[in-house]
């Protein structure tokens, strides 16, 4: 799963990356600025980033659009809404700490990065990122299972309500006025066939002599 480490510092960058890779994480991008990561999202240019993000670490304390302000962005964006944001802070006071959360941030840390604290907490976001992404397929399943089925229900033809037919030629009337054959009406409005045959009754008068004695 693909990581996006936004840091100014290359030092922090490297400290970040080294640890991740160290950790097994080897889908990892860097980005000095909030622009720059708005630009490997995509951010303003729907589908056109340079690569599908499952996890932003991002430093607040950057150069021209802060990163609470880049939370913000991402938060808003409709696509990029599923992506969990780590902040990366040496501001640990509540007030700044709520600010990241009502920012779009889903979890922080502190600086200075402590290794296991960094491992654990991307490896618990990344669960969820997993997890959300199976629930999702999931839904789309069911979804699409749901719009099969009901599909289906609207192709079945039944037959429903009062009939006119004919008392003399037993032929149907159609909603359009014209009239049908019985059996051609029943085709046309369901599931059924006909296998043709003579019934008894039918049999004795068209055939009197076969029943005589």
């Amino acid at each position: 799963m693909a990581i996006l480490v936004v840091d100014d510092s290359r030092d922090e960058q490297e400290l970040l990356s080294t640890r991740l890779r160290a950790a097994g994480y080897g889908s990892l991008m860097v980005a000095d600025s909030a622009e720059a990561a708005f630009g490997i999202l995509g951010l303003g240019h729907a589908g056109q980033g340079t690569g599908a993000v499952d996890l932003i670490l991002m430093d607040i304390m950057l150069p021209g659009v802060d990163g609470l302000e880049a939370c913000r962005r991402i938060a808003a964006t409709e696509w990029l809404q599923d992506i969990p944001i780590i902040v990366i802070t040496a501001k640990t006071d509540e007030k700044d700490l709520l600010a990241a959360f009502a920012a779009g941030a889903m979890d922080y840390i502190r600086k200075p990065v402590n290794p296991v604290e960094l491992v654990a907490r991307v490896s618990s976001a990344l669960a969820l990122t997993e997890e959300r992404t199976a629930r999702k397929a999931r839904e789309q399943e069911l979804l699409l299972r749901t719009e099969e089925l009901e599909r289906a229900l609207r192709e079945v033809k039944v037959l429903r309500g009062l009939i006119p037919i004919c008392a003399k030629c037993k032929r149907v009337r159609t909603d359009t006025g014209d009239c049908q054959q019985l059996e051609v009406y029943i085709q046309d409005h369901s599931e059924a066939e006909f296998s043709h045959g003579v019934c008894q009754v039918c049999m004795k008068e068209v055939y009197p002599d076969v029943f005589k004695g």
